[in-house]
This record gives C-alpha cells, structure tokens and sequence, in this order.
C-alpha cells in the first residue's frame, strides 16, 4: 500500500481557533410517490358484464370482488378499481377506455390523486 503525502499547501492548525467550520450532512429522504386511485364511472349503457370483464381482464379482479365493485359502480355512480403510481394509473385508464371504445360503449374511467 502507497502512503499519501500530506500536501504543503494545505495548512492544519494545530488546535481550533474558533474559525473552523463544521459541515453537517443532512441525509435526503425521498418522499414515496404520489398514488392515483382508478374509477369508473357509471352510465346507463355500459352492459354489468362488460364492466366485470374489465375489472377482471386489467385489474386482476376475481368474479367476485369485480361484481363487487360493478355494483358498487352502479349503485354509487363511481367506484374504485385500483390504486397505482401515476404511469400504471394512466395506462390502466387508457385500456379500459380503449376496451370501451372498441367495444362500442361510452364506459369512463379517471385518475385521480390521493391526498
């Protein structure tokens, strides 16, 4: 192993005077990233089953908890299908509109943040 050689350029006094500075690290914590809940939005065209589907096919919903949350949809106006980082939010709400679309009903859905 080399040894460093102390360089002269640097002075070391040999006790504080009382003009020595003292830096802290202060440690960065980074805030966990906003989450967007998924809804869907009720309407009184979208077929219940088309709805469950949905659900099913891009929230990963088994049978049940997607009737669940058809209902809920129905009965409320809204319901929520998910809770997601704002990227998988969008891309979730962009499939089910996509679904809608191609399957000929005006189903909505929207992300909004959660507080």
């Amino acid at each position: 192993m080399a040894t460093q050689k102390p360089n002269p350029n640097v002075q070391i006094p040999d006790r504080d005077d009382g003009n020595s500075v003292v830096l802290e690290r202060k440690t960065l914590r980074t805030k966990p990233p906003q989450m967007f809940q998924v809804l869907m939005l009720n309407d009184d065209f979208t077929p219940m089953e088309f709805v469950v589907m949905v659900l099913q096919e891009f929230f990963s919903k088994d049978r049940e908890a997607a009737t669940q949350i058809m209902l809920k949809i129905h009965l409320d106006g809204k319901g929520v299908c998910g809770v997601y980082s704002k990227d998988v939010a969008a891309t979730k709400v962009d499939q089910v509109m996509d679904a809608a679309r191609k399957a000929g009903h005006p189903l909505q859905s929207v992300a909004e943040p959660i507080e």
